[in-house]
């Protein structure tokens, strides 16, 4: 069968009793059918995982493009406000969406739909296109009868963090090229310049024994050991390089790594922590409001902002506060009283509690901390420009200076 899959079933008959098995169809809705033929009450169709391929290790680390994800998002709330049914709506969506990532998802999602699944739980089936704060806010839109509403906000907010990304990236891009650029240029020095002037010094000891005797300056050893190791233990640096970041990545995605290296980032000087803070309490006010916006019941919206923060500190922050409302206590009480939040977010949220008007309030945080990233984004570009530029400096002068040490010590011996 051309393009047949395999799908486990779990269904039951009109008797109430259960029946589980696996067959191979093209599709989810095909087989949903074939068991409503055989008398069965279909309860779940699953398609079977696929045998092991290369290119679903990269799709593992390809993330959604958030642009994409607020097009398609508005293309869909447009469609279900026109009326138009569920299945054509996803059918649409399938053949506009250039994205082949989301294009993918959305071709699952409407299979599961066809099968009996709810938008949500079709969504729930793909998680690195939809996360689960975009899922609840679906799950809240098709229990209210406000789908396109949610639809909305969610492509509202996803268009905010992208300009958010684009804008830390973008300024970030200038001093990440010339760092990187440095870098190389000191690797090949340091592999192809200094081995010259080392022959040349070997050259002038062997010429002069009684004044080289001395051996080298401190600099200058420092140099051509470091030039010895990286030309003739190239196979066990690069090696050690690779493994030790891979070591890095897997000890941040442990629960103490995570906690370290992001209590690490807050305190890196020349105002780095600073820009870090706020990108990620303006990411969460954006995502506080667009839940709360969205009907997403307060105690879920306050977990699931925590865990989509991408900040471990707000995320333990939002444990308390979810602990405190749970209680019966307010959401600004846990606020005002964790440092990572700035008082005024607390004046704030207190307000909107008071008010009725939380996600207003959470909306406005949101815009001052945008506009606070942009100028201090802007603001440490300026300063990481001249940082780098001494730094490199340094470095090449360092090196410049330690070539020549020798070369001067010896030609005064001889003079």
């Amino acid at each position: 069968m051309a393009g047949a899959a395999t799908f486990a079933f779990k269904a039951m008959d009109v008797t109430g009793v259960p029946s589980t098995g696996e067959v191979e169809a093209e599709s989810k809705a095909q087989v949903s059918e074939e068991l409503r033929q055989r008398g069965l009450i279909v309860l779940d169709v699953t398609e079977k995982s696929a045998p092991f391929a290369l290119e679903d290790v990269f799709k593992r680390w390809k993330k959604v493009d958030l642009r994409e994800l607020a097009v398609f998002s508005r293309q869909f709330a447009t469609l279900i406000a026109s009326g138009m049914p569920m299945l054509r709506t996803l059918h649409t969506l399938e053949e506009q969406t250039q994205d082949e990532m989301i294009k993918e998802a959305i071709a699952g999602v409407r299979a599961d739909v066809e099968a009996g699944s709810t938008l949500e739980q079709a969504m729930a089936r793909h998680p690195q296109v939809f996360d689960r704060l975009f899922r609840a806010m679906i799950r809240s839109g098709e229990q209210s009868g406000r789908l396109e509403s949610a639809l909305d906000q969610i492509a509202f907010q996803a268009e905010k963090n992208d300009a958010l990304r684009r804008q830390v990236k973008s300024a970030l891009m200038y001093p990440a090229l010339v760092f990187g650029f440095a870098t190389v240029v000191l690797v090949a020095i340091v592999a192809f310049v200094i081995p010259v002037f080392a022959n040349i010094f070997k050259e002038l000891a062997e010429e002069h024994p009684e004044e080289g005797g001395a051996g080298l300056p401190l600099p200058t050893q420092v140099c051509v050991t470091a030039s010895k190791v990286l030309t003739g233990y190239w196979f066990i640096v690069i090696p050690a390089l690779v493994i030790g970041i891979i070591a890095f990545v897997q000890w941040k995605r442990t629960e103490k790594g995570r906690d370290t290296w992001t209590r690490l980032t807050l305190r890196i000087p020349f105002k780095i922590g600073d820009v870090i803070q706020k990108v990620a309490l303006a990411r969460w006010s954006r995502t506080f409001s667009g839940a709360v916006s969205a009907g997403v019941p307060m105690l879920q919206a306050i977990k699931l902002t925590g865990e989509t923060a991408g900040n471990v500190v707000i995320e333990q922050a939002m444990d308390d506060v979810y602990a405190s409302v749970k209680k019966g206590g307010s959401l600004a009480a846990p606020i005002e009283a964790n440092p990572i939040f700035p008082p005024m977010i607390g004046h704030m949220v207190a307000v909107g509690e008071e008010t009725g008007q939380l996600e207003d309030m959470m909306d406005k945080v949101a815009d001052f901390y945008e506009s606070e990233v942009d100028a201090k984004v802007k603001a440490l570009t300026s300063l990481l420009e001249p940082v780098m530029i001494v730094f490199v400096g340094g470095i090449v002068g360092f090196i410049v200076i330690s070539m020549y040490l020798p070369m001067f010590s010896i030609y005064e011996k001889i003079r």
